[in-house]
């Protein structure tokens, strides 16, 4: 176990914020009380039906008295860390991880040394080894990851990204021929390939060697390949397949620490530096970040490892989103979601498949800022798009009814927003949503986001084992499927039969967690600041979720360009206001409830964060949720 850093305290958790539940009773104490917590009779002021639908419930139970004292660290750092499934003994690490804490040994993969070896071959014979990368930020990182090190290695390296409308997700036979003919040696695949077993089957034909990286969901069955990594394959070893929770990024940094141990052990940095393959750790993060994988484990170590290599400004791609985006002060894991994550992805979905790649490979920060602002033109150019669809794709599946999971398609649907308007029909429906876009053949192609508790990529991938689909793959929250011409409602009846005792339980459990009941005037800048101890947050690590009140609505309007959002100034009995945003919610059912509140009692739920404005800071709430006071 880690030695645990000494006992903090924030200056106004004097000597704690955190409400506790004693014994069997649950009711609500504190101790000692503050000035601004919220003390009230039942846990999460008695929401049984909020807004949305949900009972609010502790994320956690509370620790006892006196338990964070012993644990060496505050009241609001230990909970926090606990309820997140944090194990007392990895307090420590967790708090301020390391790689030589969290990094596995690389050789506990199948097919890891096998494939380093491969690519050691390859950059000491100067082989021409190719990149073949999916078309998402997962997919970017990874190759540029990749590529930065063979070319410190002195490697004869290329990228390949295939176009999403001309050439769909992952490998062609076309593609993986057309680079073996013009001098290609070795190709990686990287976000893709576990399941393209026509396209390697041909591309081995023609002596064309091939390594495959992915994180996707395996068949008990695997394609050619001289080497498979991937933790989510049926034969792999549980210590292995414990980290299927990594996404490619993150196995491609192994695969790059394993590589420069077989080319060390091969003395071929006698004469030569070797590459310090953690300076790249700012890629892997974004890359982590922004394919919703948990923020657990090792891949929390990559994102708070990353960040503060990112905050230091030595990645000119990174530097050029920072600056584009308009960011004064060192990015965080929202920043990556939010503001970095779209933008690489944006070439890909509606652009130029290599501009992620080629942004986060370049050492020039010309180059970079070119690129970088190629890449926000067509992330506004894709915004347009997603809004068109979205609304046509919303209206689709309004009339569906009570159906376990959402199957919407429709013709001249653009392909590469699918995935983002599936997360969105399934945010509003509270289910699995699937859109798909329609070809003038009749195929369709799309994309599918699930809600926790639903294996949608197992189902997907049984749906391809039953002839439904020209293509399927995925994992347990996203997928992408190809549906043959008239095959839609065969396929949507068979995941809702497959589905639909899973999405009935996970109805049926619809809870928001809580993590602190706070009056209004305790939602301050240091509070957010102090929320900071258990960061950063993200899927699997979620950001601290505050209930608030009770307190009154004295203005409520619609703001943004479209008047989606909605935005609301709020008093409480002690004369203390907040302000709150509820993001594309003015036309669902919280931003119906806020803008119709008038002047009852409330209760809010959602995540502080700091709004700067002209040198000030100020504290709001972003909201999930919002329920009568009584």
């Amino acid at each position: 176990m880690s030695a645990l850093p000494p006992k903090r305290r924030h200056p106004f958790l004097t000597p704690c914020l955190l409400p506790h539940l004693r014994g069997r009773s649950n009711r609500l104490t504190v101790s000692p009380p503050t000035r601004h917590l919220a003390a009230m009779p039942d846990p999460v002021p008695s929401v049984a039906l909020s807004a949305t639908g949900r009972s609010w419930v502790w994320r956690a139970m509370p620790l006892p008295l006196g338990e964070a004292a012993r644990l060496g660290i505050d009241d609001l750092a230990a909970s926090l860390l606990l309820s997140r499934g944090c194990a007392p003994e990895d307090i420590g690490r967790t708090l301020k991880p390391s790689l030589r804490e969290w990094l596995p040994d690389p050789s506990i993969f199948a097919d890891m040394d096998t494939s380093a070896g491969r690519l050691a071959e390859a950059v000491e014979r100067g082989e021409r080894i190719i990149l073949f990368a999916d078309y998402d930020v997962d997919g970017a990182t990874s190759a540029a990851l990749l590529l930065r090190q063979l070319r410190a290695l002195g490697a004869s390296v290329g990228h390949y990204i295939p176009d999403r409308l001309l050439e769909g997700y992952g490998p062609s036979a076309a593609a993986l021929t057309a680079l073996k003919a013009d001098g290609a040696d070795l190709v990686v695949l990287l976000d893709c390939g576990t399941q393209a077993f026509g396209p390697l089957e041909s591309a081995a034909a023609t002596g064309l060697d091939l390594l495959v990286v992915d994180h996707h969901k395996a068949s008990p069955a695997l394609p050619p390949a001289l080497g498979l990594v991937n933790p989510n394959r049926l034969d792999e070893s549980a210590e292995a397949g414990s980290y299927g929770h990594l996404c490619t990024a993150g196995l491609a940094f192994l695969l790059g620490v394993a590589l420069n141990r077989t080319l060390r052990q091969r003395g071929w940095f006698a004469a030569r530096p070797e590459p310090r393959i953690a300076d790249w750790l700012d890629i892997v993060a974004l890359g982590t970040v922004a394919d919703v994988v948990p923020l657990t484990g090792l891949n929390r170590a990559f994102v708070a490892l990353g960040l503060r290599r990112m905050a230091q400004r030595q990645t000119a791609g990174l530097v050029a989103l920072a600056d584009l985006a308009g960011m004064e002060r060192a990015p965080i894991a929202d920043d990556l979601g939010f503001q970095f994550g779209p933008r690489i992805n944006a070439g890909g979905r509606v652009g130029q498949a290599d501009l992620g790649v080629r942004l986060l490979a370049t050492d020039d920060p010309a180059e970079a800022q070119v690129l970088a602002a190629a890449l926000d033109g067509h992330n506004q150019e894709r915004r347009a798009i997603e809004a068109a669809v979205t609304a046509a794709a919303m209206e689709q599946a309004m009339t569906l009814g009570e159906v376990p999971i959402a199957v919407v398609a429709g013709e001249g649907w653009h392909p590469g927003v699918v995935g983002i308007v599936a997360a969105r029909v399934k945010e509003r429906l509270h289910r699995p949503a699937i859109v798909l876009a329609v070809g003038a053949d009749g195929v369709a192609k799309g994309s599918g986001r699930s809600v926790e508790g639903v294996d949608l990529g197992a189902a997907v991938l049984a749906a391809k084992d039953r002839g439904l689909l020209l293509e399927g793959g995925g994992h347990a929250m996203a997928c992408g499927v190809t549906v043959p011409a008239g095959g839609i409602p065969a396929f949507s009846a068979f995941l809702s039969d497959m589905l639909a005792g899973a999405v009935a339980s996970a109805s049926a459990e619809r809870r928001l967690s809580i993590d602190l009941s706070v009056a209004p005037g305790g939602v301050t800048p240091a509070l957010a600041g102090a929320l900071e101890a258990a960061a950063p947050y993200g899927q699997g690590w979620p950001r601290p979720r505050l209930a608030v009140g009770p307190l009154r609505i004295v203005q409520a309007r619609r703001i943004g360009k479209e008047g989606d959002h909605v935005r609301i100034v709020c008093a409480s009995a002690d004369g203390s206001r907040l302000e709150a945003v509820a993001f594309r919610a003015a036309d669902a059912p919280l931003g119906e409830f806020l803008l119709t509140a008038g002047q009852r009692a409330i209760y809010l739920a959602g995540r502080v964060t700091i709004n700067s404005w002209q040198g000030r800071d100020k504290a709001e709430l972003h909201l999930d949720d919002a329920a009568p006071a009584s």
